[in-house]
């Protein structure tokens, strides 16, 4: 049965681990954590989430773009299992985008990335999967990525000028007023 897993915050010690490879990924227990996984982010009104906030340090995250109250903009796809990501290659260009965490909840971040990366990952079924990603789904697999080699997005920010609260994210960027 799918259950929502509870989403581990900053300073728990496992955020900050170099998560390990998944060797058998038809395990029941992998297979489970990926439905739970998709479950919990979108509960959470996510639009990636790595099995480390959970708890869990393998290498294995989801991303799961739709269009919500925390990213109100980001284009809609399938929630996909990325087993073991790699990034193979990247572009020159980096682009500041603001980002948010789970894991890391009331604040959100200026932060910069590749504005196109090469990946390649193991789906859920055992096949070995190549794509170009760009813009907001190529930030969602580097933030998600981090999350595998003990990074969280605080890390990445330039200056804490890059820094907001989600209140003031949402009335400045997102343009939505707060209830008074």
């Amino acid at each position: 049965m799918t259950e929502l897993a509870p989403i581990i915050q900053l300073g728990n010690p496992i955020l900050r681990q170099k998560a390990v490879e998944i060797e058998n990924i038809q395990d029941e227990h992998i297979q489970q954590l990926i439905d739970d996984l998709i479950a919990t982010v979108a509960q959470a009104n996510g639009v990636g989430i790595a099995s480390p906030q959970v708890a869990e340090s393998y290498r294995l995250f989801i991303v799961a773009s739709r269009p919500n109250a925390r990213y109100p903009h980001a284009p809609e796809m399938e929630p996909t299992a990325m087993i073991n990501p790699q990034i193979i290659s990247h572009s020159t260009e980096v682009v500041k985008g603001w980002e948010g965490c789970l894991s890391v909840p009331g604040i959100r971040g200026l932060v910069p990335r590749y504005q196109k990366i090469k990946i390649e990952y193991t789906d859920r079924n055992g096949n070995l999967q190549k794509q170009e990603l760009t813009d907001f789904v190529a930030r969602i697999f580097q933030h998600e990525y981090d999350h595998l080699e003990g990074k969280v997005f605080l890390d990445r920010v330039e200056s804490t000028y890059d820094l907001l609260t989600e209140a003031e994210y949402q009335k400045q960027i997102i343009g939505i007023a707060g209830e008074r």
